[in-house]
Parts: structure tokens; sequence; C-alpha cells
């Protein structure tokens, strides 16, 4: 690694392996244990494409690195090296006002990027995708994982708004694609590399069409664009180094509202009620959040909010283009009131106003907050599902879960995405009881992948998460990721074992 780290700086690369700098890549958010042992910051493509040229030709292994802000350990090196995008920051964001499409570096933070998008328009576009990390997570990262935000259905996630890439493989070749430029065929795609003409194998494995960021994406039809593998991919084919997404008109304002419900039956019936009021299609909001079993426990202000123990709560937040807010309201009141689903009307918290807002943001804020002190006193773990099902199994897979933690009498709370059918129960064992946490996180994956759902909603898979996809995909669509991942990277050194155990750990585990 010493000669590798020596010829990265000859070639003008920012190469180290400075112990006390090294050690802060050695973990993601995820708190994966994990080991670096030279870190370098390529400045752009070129120095980019060496990088990865090097590490090929040597065969050591190579992990890019970015906020660090995933939950799943896929940025947590096993040895060798991290390539870090902290410094690919040039060019600057370029709006384009008539395709409405921005251009942008990866090493930049994505609300940096969005707030680029209001300001080059004007304030009349942005870019909707607003995952809760944003301060945090580099546009990379959020290619990588197909980051999602508040928005339900296929608009609140990267992978719908990504319009073209440029990606830099592990031999250092650049390849720039447009959506609708590369369609696989029969199953494959025909690149043009500098030795020739390449066959990349896809992944053909049944992909359950909800919100979901488990594994590489696939398509059983074998027809896929290129852009849509490799957003979500989790870095295992290449490194994205441009990116160009597509914006829309930004709404005048937001109707912002939070209210009550007698309980979680009636907030699955709600969810039920506004998908066929708007026809299937809640993109027509712009959030949907739950707030469910045990959240009144964890939460700042929750008197302000609850009046009795067993409600539950909902914000809603629905964007006006042509509306003022007085108008929106009191149609809205009147269509909460037709759900019958217990909602109060004098009990429905207008969050537009400064004062509730404030309030109701440090209540959602301190319930993720509370429950880490808790852990944290606690020294033990945070057990958090990322699981999701099609809205209608959701009434009886939260039954099912709710009876797998109770059953046991494990300390948990319920919150999340209700607009996807996506919830997070979140359980906080004893240290003693850890690994039984594990085997109930296990039951809960089991039962979303029994009624249609998957592991991995908005978290993707990493490294934490390999046996949940082989639990919902099975081997067979491991192997499948492999073999199209040996097509980019047939050394197997970048990201290795991301998503899928790499071969040579099964060559292992056979022998």
């Amino acid at each position: 690694m010493t000669v590798l780290c020596t010829l990265l700086n000859e070639l003008g690369i920012n190469a180290t392996m400075d112990g006390d700098i090294t050690k802060g890549y050695d973990r993601d958010s995820s708190n994966m244990e994990g080991r670096a042992e030279l870190v370098c910051r390529p400045k752009n493509e070129i120095e980019t494409a060496m990088t990865l040229a090097v590490f090929h030709q040597s065969r050591h292994p190579l992990t890019v690195v970015a906020g660090k802000t995933n939950l799943t350990g896929s940025a947590t090196p096993n040895g060798g090296g991290v390539l870090s995008m902290e410094k690919l920051k040039s060019p600057s964001p370029i709006l384009n006002l008539d395709t409405h499409t921005i251009c942008s570096p990866v090493g930049i933070y994505l609300e940096e990027m969005r707030k680029e998008v209001l300001l080059q328009s004007q304030n009349m576009l942005h870019y909707p995708v607003d995952p809760t990390s944003r301060n945090e997570a580099m546009v990379g990262g959020t290619i990588s994982c197909n980051a999602s935000g508040f928005v339900p259905g296929p608009q609140g996630a990267t992978r719908y708004w990504t319009e073209g890439l440029e990606i830099i493989t592990p031999q250092g070749c650049k390849i720039t694609a447009k959506r609708n430029e590369h369609i696989s065929e029969n199953g494959v795609f025909f690149l043009q590399f500098p030795e020739g003409e390449k066959t990349l194998p896809i992944p053909t494995y049944p992909r359950p069409e909800i919100k979901n960021a488990s594994g590489v994406f696939s398509n059983d039809s074998g027809v896929l664009d290129f852009v849509d593998l490799i957003v979500g991919s989790e870095g295992i084919f290449g490194i994205v180094t441009s990116v160009t997404f597509k914006v829309k008109p930004k709404p005048k304002d937001f109707l912002e509202l939070f209210f009550t419900l007698p309980g979680e039956k009636q907030a699955v019936d709600f969810h039920q009620y506004l998908s066929q009021y708007w026809g299937g299609d809640l993109s027509n909001v712009s959030a949907l959040e739950y707030f469910g079993y045990n959240c009144q426990n964890y939460m700042d202000n929750r008197n302000y909010l609850f009046e009795d123990d067993n409600e539950v709560g909902i914000y809603l937040q629905i964007p006006l283009f042509n509306e003022e807010i007085e108008a929106a309201a009191e149609k809205y009141l009147i269509i909460l009131e037709k759900s019958c689903c217990g909602i109060q009307e004098d009990r429905i918290l207008s969050l537009n106003n400064p004062e509730n807002w404030n309030r109701f943001f440090e209540s959602r804020h301190s319930i993720p907050a509370n429950a880490l002190e808790k852990t944290r006193q606690m020294d033990t773990w945070s057990i958090l599902t990322d699981t999701i099902v099609p809205p209608e199994n959701f009434g009886e897979f939260l039954n099912s879960a709710h009876s797998i933690l109770r059953d046991e009498n494990m300390e948990y709370l319920l919150f999340g995405h209700l607009g996807d059918c996506h919830l997070h129960f979140h359980m906080i064992p004893s240290k003693s009881r850890q690994k039984e946490a594990i085997v109930l996180y296990d039951k809960i994956v089991e039962e979303s992948a029994r009624l249609g759902g998957v592991y991995s909603a908005e978290h993707g898979t990493g490294k934490r998460k390999r046996p949940d996809f082989l639990k919902c995909y099975g081997e067979d669509a491991a192997e499948q990721i492999r073999r199209c991942k040996e097509a980019f990277d047939p050394n197997n050194i970048l990201n290795k074992g991301n998503v899928v155990y790499p071969s040579d750990h099964l060559e292992l585990a056979d022998g």
C-alpha cells in the first residue's frame, strides 16, 4: 500500500497513509467497524480515473466515501484504500432554464445543490428530493443509494429525476450516458470500450413496483436504461463524477397540517382514502408522515400535539401552485372530514402558523434524538427496520410486525412515511437482549418479503443488509449482480462486498 500511496502522490493525487487521517474514514453512520489503510482525494475526473486504474492494476480494494451518512455500511472499508469524493466539487452546478435540468458535480452537499436551483431560477424551480440528511449527504451519495425524501411514490426518489450521468469504471474508462440513450437488449448492454465492444449482463430478477432501495435495479423483461442501472447500485460498478437532474416548477406555497387519529387502524384507512381520492397517485401531496406507537414517549411538546396516549399523529403537506392558503385550507378541511377516520376539525393544527411550525418541528426531530439518547444511556443498539409492503398488504403487515415485537415484550416505537406504506419499527433492546432483537428484526424482514415487500425502501443494502437481500431475492439474484459487476470490475476491487457477498467470500465459505 505504501508503493500505491507514493505512486498516487507522484501522479499529483492527494493520498495519505497518516493514521490520524485514515481513522476518520473507518466508519460511516452505520457504526460498523472498518479499517482504511490509505485515503486519496482526487480533485477531478482525470485524477479519479488514474486512481481507479492504479487500484485496478494492483488489485487492491478501494471503497468510495461521500458524506458517510448511510446506515448500512456501504462506505465502511474492509482494508485497502478509500476514495473520498469531498474534493470533486467542480465545475459548479449549472441550471438550464430551457430544459429544466441542472448539471452538478458529486462532491457537494445535496442541500447546496438544491439551493443553487432556487438561486439560479430566481425561486421558480426546485429539486424536490429532500432526504432528512440533505445537509450532510453529498450528491454522489444520493445517487449511490437512490436517496428519497418525503414525497410519496416514484417522484420522491433520486432515480426518477436523474436524466444523465458520467461514470468512471474501475479500469479508468469514462462512460457518458443520457436517459433513453443506452437501453439493454435481451438482458445485456453492448458498450464500446477502448479494447472493443463489451457485453454487460443486467440483473433480471423480479422487483416489486414499490418504493425500493433494495439491491441493484433489475427488470425481468431484460430491458433496462443504463442510467437506472447505475442509480442505486451503491458504487459497485463505477464512480459517478457528474450528474444531470430534472427539476420542476416550485410551488407558490405549501399547506401544512398536523392532526391526530384515534389509532393505527384509522391511519391505514386514511392512507387508503387519500390514495383513492387521487386515483392512486399520492405524489399530489409532498409529505404524508406518521407518528405512531410509542412516539409520544420520545417526543418533546407531546402535550401540545396530543390529548390521549393512544392517539397517532399525521403530518400532511400539500403543494399549492395557484391557490391561496386560506382557500386551500377550506377545501382540504372538507376532504379530511369526508375520510370518516375520526379527525376532529377543532384539533387540526395549521403549521403555516410560525409558532405551531416551530413546536411541531422540535417535536418531530426530538423523536430520533431522544431514542438515540436512550440507546446511549443503556449502552445498547438502535435496530431500525426499513421495510415496505404494497398498500393492499399494509394493514396485515403492521399487525404482524406489532405482534412479533409485543409477544417478546420488546421496547420499540413506530414512525415513518405513511404515503409509501413505509414505516420504521425502531427497537431499543436492553444490552442483554441485543441478539434477540436481531432475531425479531429478521422475522419482520421475512414477513415483509412474504407480503410482497422488500427489506429496504430508502436505506439501501450496503454490507449490513446482505442477508436481507438473500431473503428477499435469493442466491440466483445475487449471482446475477456478481456477473454484472464482474463485467465492469473484473478484478473486483471497487466497493467490494456492497449489496452481495463477493465471490471469494463464497469460495471461503464453501471451503
